[in-house]
């Protein structure tokens, strides 16, 4: 297995969220209302986000099981 490859199962979630945090704070036409987590608008915003890696980490355990058992 490439050695770069749990880094960047790290990496690419915490961009995206640092990402989403930075337009937040810096953006003027980003919703003010969705910055707090009793909003709804929040989770509007946490929803796309949160799917895709869970679908990575899921595909990746699935893999990191085909890989254990077929070694």
């Amino acid at each position: 297995m490439a050695p770069w490859l749990p880094a960047l199962s790290v990496l690419v979630p915490l961009l995206g969220l640092a990402g989403l945090l930075y337009s937040a704070s810096t953006d003027e036409s980003f919703p003010r209302g969705c910055t707090s987590a009793s909003s709804v608008c929040f989770y509007s915003l946490l929803l796309p986000v949160t799917i895709p890696v869970y679908i990575f980490f899921h595909l990746w355990t699935w893999m990191g099981i085909k890989l254990f058992r077929h070694n």
